[in-house]
């Protein structure tokens, strides 16, 4: 899953959300450096991770893309998945997308001194441009993918892939559905164990 899923799966607890929003740069036992709070959204993002990337109907998306993108795939499908939980936001949270993301960003200021380097770098160029709410909208998905292929010195090809996502999008919004079902149970069981 890519950063939206990741939030709303951290439901309210604010270390929670930290802690699973910047876990991406926090590699090996790097974690511990790191409050409580922080340390289980980051093993929590670890879990939805692999979760994913082993779930079945994730895979059958993946190789979807595969023979195109390689293994950049499930790259791709993380960010197609996000698009399909901004696009049907209102089906899972009664807040406003708009509202939820504001406060997500204002969340990400209060705590700036934990957050990795990496991401204090891109966060002004995520706020400004607001990444997040452009994930609604198949042509925010594919400026991301373009933004994605720079960042691969353009060897992804990933800009292309909102071709597939037009191809296929009822394909991709059934499978996002029915695996995002498993993945809200599988989450709500995982903070139990943390």
């Amino acid at each position: 899953m890519n950063f939206l899923a990741h939030i709303y799966l951290s439901g309210k607890d604010e270390e929670l959300i930290i802690g699973n929003f910047i876990a991406d740069s926090v590699k090996g036992k790097k974690y511990l450096n790191y409050s409580a709070g922080i340390q289980k959204g980051i093993l929590l993002h670890r879990a939805i991770d692999y979760y994913t990337d082993t779930h079945p109907v994730v895979r059958k998306g993946i190789s979807r893309l595969f023979p195109i993108y390689g293994h950049y795939s499930g790259v791709i499908i993380d960010i197609f998945y996000d698009h399909f939980l901004a696009a049907n936001w209102k089906e899972y949270s009664p807040v406003p997308l708009e509202h939820f993301i504001l406060s997500f960003y204002d969340l990400l200021r209060k705590h700036r001194a934990n957050l990795p380097l990496p991401i204090q770098k891109f966060l002004p160029k995520m706020t400004r441009e607001n990444w997040l709410l452009s994930y609604a909208t198949v042509e925010g998905i594919g400026n991301i993918l373009h933004q994605m292929n720079i960042r691969t010195k353009r060897r992804s090809g990933m800009d292309m892939a909102v071709v597939e996502l037009k191809a296929h999008y009822r394909e991709f919004e059934t499978e996002f559905t029915l695996f995002f079902e498993d993945l809200q149970k599988f989450t709500k069981e995982k903070l139990q164990t943390l």
